[in-house]
């Protein structure tokens, strides 16, 4: 394959023995930080010059992380990529080891002894941010043996999501499914979502006992590691005093309890507008039985849907030059000098992510099958990059690295602007219909879908709290009846779908899809008024992405009128979902 649709690591190290250099500078690094401790309370000439340390200690590690796990996912079976990423997270684990003096050492200060530093050291207020931050959360910080302690264990709290991804990655098989044209093919995780889109039912019924046969054989093993993940995860919220595993993982992402809550009863009372969604697909497809494995085909497809990375790349960069001049560009730069490792190949991680490289560039991943819904996952990841890029170039390395629940906004607000000048250009009207239809699919399974995923985290978490024994029996319990609840009675719930649970990788990262869900909310709300051009507003929104996480992610967002501690950007969010709702039927049977 031409190398120009594969990342160029090199970008990072020329070679391995740039890597060597610069594991031994950081060591160099993390052996000067490790003199200070014991002492940054004694001026502020020490709490700065240590920080200075660790401000450079995290720009080599992000390096040398970026490089080990990167090149691990291009090939998740070569033993030496594996060697390299084992060797990134040990020096990753020796890293947050010799740092983790410095929070306690931070909240054992009086707050008025650390505003006396800011105040007559003014080279201390680069760290002001992170400073009040830890103040903040000191209540929540451990004695620095505790701390030290837990930070031994990096590796093996890591160990049941690594064990996940192997598992699921480069160990487990589908086999192999008849295609449309009677063909005997392998099914791949890249190529699952395809055969479910296909218009014959044998195709679509096929992959999905496939997928679901085969993650059946691993409940109890995948259940197991699941549980252990959550256990580890409140037992750490219990240390720390937090009053749940919830409201650890939301104070974290600088949210509140009360986005989460206020995202579930939103949706909880809005159920019925997706129900109607789930309604009007039936109709479409002409259907006396609606199985899960049928609602992921877009029925009036126009058109093959096989389209080539050149015109995804048209189609991103037409539809996202509403962003300005210098956005286009930095696109343009991203396509052109290899930021993104497109197409899927054997034991190459799944999915698609953007992650952001300090002082380098971000590097997306993708697995392109040709399909159009790949134009999308490019525009989401690429706005991503676009986010790591502005915050990169302005904030120092500490307060660049913004939250996921801010990050999720930048990437779907790409997203809604790809879908929307899609379908403002599109003149004929059955393929008019099929994008509306792409962009409620989008919807629904941003928000919906997310919102579901959200609910059974807080469900499992919660009766984890409780000492509740949990089989994997229960777990799969637990999510066929929310499926049912979510897409009502016009879909037949088929029981394997109680399996689906065991593919999610985003589990083990505690709490992480509600974001999803608040961030198109969000995003929808903000690509609504670039759309209308309103007068300093795309400035305004890039000024936001600018900002790293030099303010609390909630504040941010209200940076651009947007609060996702009221109900207003959900119900937003789901009377625009029921617009175009109504727009397609209108459409289609008007």
């Amino acid at each position: 394959m031409d190398e120009k649709y594969h990342w160029n690591l090199k970008d990072i190290f020329e070679n391995c023995e740039a890597f060597e250099i610069a594991k031994k500078e950081l060591q160099g690094i993390l052996e000067e930080i490790a003199k200070y401790q014991g002492g940054l309370k004694e001026s502020s000439e020490k709490l700065y010059a240590c920080y200075t340390l660790y401000e450079k200690a995290l720009a080599h590690f992000e390096k040398l992380y970026a490089y080990g796990m990167l090149t691990y996912h291009l090939d998740m079976a070569n033993q030496e990529s594996l060697k390299l990423f084992k060797e990134v997270e040990n020096i990753g684990s020796h890293f947050h080891q010799v740092i983790s003096f410095m929070v306690p050492e931070i909240t054992e200060m009086d707050e008025k002894k650390v505003e006396q530093f800011l105040a007559e050291n003014a080279n201390l207020n680069r760290y002001k941010r992170v400073l009040e931050d830890i103040l903040e959360k000191k209540k929540h910080v451990l004695s620095k043996t505790q701390e030290n302690m837990l930070s031994q264990f990096g590796e093996v709290f890591s160990a049941s999501e690594n064990t996940f991804d192997i598992l699921t990655n480069a160990e487990l098989k589908y086999g192999t499914l008849r295609d449309e044209t009677g063909n005997e093919v392998e099914m791949t995780d890249g190529t699952y979502t395809k055969f479910l889109r296909s218009k014959n039912e044998t195709v679509r019924r096929q992959a999905f006992d496939l997928m679901y046969d085969q993650y059946s054989k691993f409940k109890n093993t995948i259940t197991e590691l699941y549980l252990a993940r959550v256990k580890e995860h409140t037992i750490i919220s219990k240390l720390r005093q937090y009053q749940s595993s919830l409201e650890n993982a939301v104070l974290h992402d600088d949210a509140s309890i009360a986005v989460y809550e206020k995202l579930l009863e939103s949706v909880h009372k809005n159920l019925p507008v997706n129900h109607a969604f789930m309604e009007l697909k039936k109709k479409m497809l002409k259907t006396d039985e609606m199985h899960l494995y049928d609602i992921y085909q877009n029925p009036i497809e126009v058109q093959d849907d096989k389209i080539s990375f050149e015109y995804a790349k048209k189609e991103v960069l037409a539809a996202l030059q509403i962003l300005g001049e210098e956005y286009e560009k930095k696109l343009q730069e991203a396509f052109e000098n290899r930021w993104i490792d497109v197409y899927e190949e054997p034991n190459k991680r799944s999915g698609a992510y953007s992650m952001g490289v300090y002082g380098v560039h971000p590097f997306v991943l993708t697995n392109f099958v040709e399909s159009k819904r790949d134009i999308s996952t490019i525009a989401h990841e690429l706005g991503h990059s676009m986010h790591s890029y502005y915050s990169n170039q302005t904030q120092t390395i500490i307060d660049s690295n913004y939250t996921i629940m801010v990050a999720e906004v930048a990437s779907t607000v790409n997203e809604i602007l790809l879908a929307s000048y899609q379908i403002e250009k599109e003149q004929d009207k059955l393929k008019k219909a099929e994008l509306l239809y792409e962009l409620l699919e989008m919807i629904r399974a941003t928000l919906f879908r997310q919102a579901m995923f959200a609910e059974f985290e807080k469900i499992v978490h919660e009766k984890v709290e409780k000492n509740e024994m949990l089989s994997s029996k229960d777990l799969c319990q637990i999510y066929y009846d929310l499926n049912k609840t979510y897409f009502g009675e016009e879909v037949i719930i088929d029981d394997k779908i109680q399996h689906e649970w065991l593919r999610i990788p985003h589990f083990y990262s505690c709490f992480y899809v509600y974001q999803y869900a608040t961030g198109i909310s969000a995003a929808i709300a903000i690509a609504s008024r670039i759309l209308k051009q309103e007068p300093g507003f795309t400035e305004k929104y890039i000024e936001m992405l600018k900002q790293g996480c030099s303010k609390k992610s909630i504040e941010l967002l209200k940076m651009v009128e947007v609060d996702l501690e009221t109900s207003k950007p959900y119900e937003d969010a789901i009377h625009f979902y029921d617009e175009k709702r109504q727009e397609l039927e209108h459409l289609i049977f008007a």
